[in-house]
């Protein structure tokens, strides 16, 4: 049985627990793809999770968003988000880099009211820092877009790590 049968084949409770939280927090997102089945192949399956996503209203895209932790900083309560900030090292910050994620956190959120997002796969401390400092000087709307585009990059990396699982 190759790798999507066995997607194909799961029980509505094995989906939802392992792509529950393709995008964060969303278990109803994986509930909707799973009334999509079958999946001919994982290219497939993204493009159902992100037309999902891509179509829901803007105050259900706000509540997604501020799904997400805050960098560095805070309590980051799902192992997806545990391990992506750990492989960017934000876990290990010196207390100078802590702080300027303190005050860059507060103040975004103040600014657009909701969290800072960026996919930090294959991205280090000092970029995501350079990253930020920057992106607080946007506007909202540029801003949401590119949180918004954030939180694809996320869902995408998930599903791909999911895959590379051989789930």
């Amino acid at each position: 049985m190759d790798t999507l049968d066995k997607v194909n084949k799961m029980s509505k409770s094995d989906f939802i627990s392992i792509f529950g939280n393709v995008f964060e927090k969303t278990t109803w997102i994986a509930e909707k793809v799973y009334n999509l089945r079958p999946f001919k192949n994982y290219n497939e399956l993204s493009k159902k999770f992100l037309n999902i996503f891509e179509n829901e209203k803007k105050e259900n895209l706000l509540k997604i968003l501020s799904y997400h932790p805050d960098l560095a900083v805070g309590k980051i309560t799902t192992i997806d988000s545990i391990n992506e900030q750990s492989g960017a090292k934000l876990n290990q910050c010196t207390k100078q880099e802590f702080e300027e994620f303190s005050i860059l956190n507060a103040k975004y959120k103040e600014k657009f009211n909701f969290p800072f997002i960026i996919a930090v796969a294959g991205k280090n401390k000092n970029e995501i820092l350079k990253i930020f400092r920057q992106r607080i000087k946007n506007e909202i709307d540029k801003e949401f877009s590119e949180a918004v585009f954030q939180v694809k990059k996320i869902a995408i990396f998930r599903i791909e790590q999911i895959k590379q699982k051989g789930i």
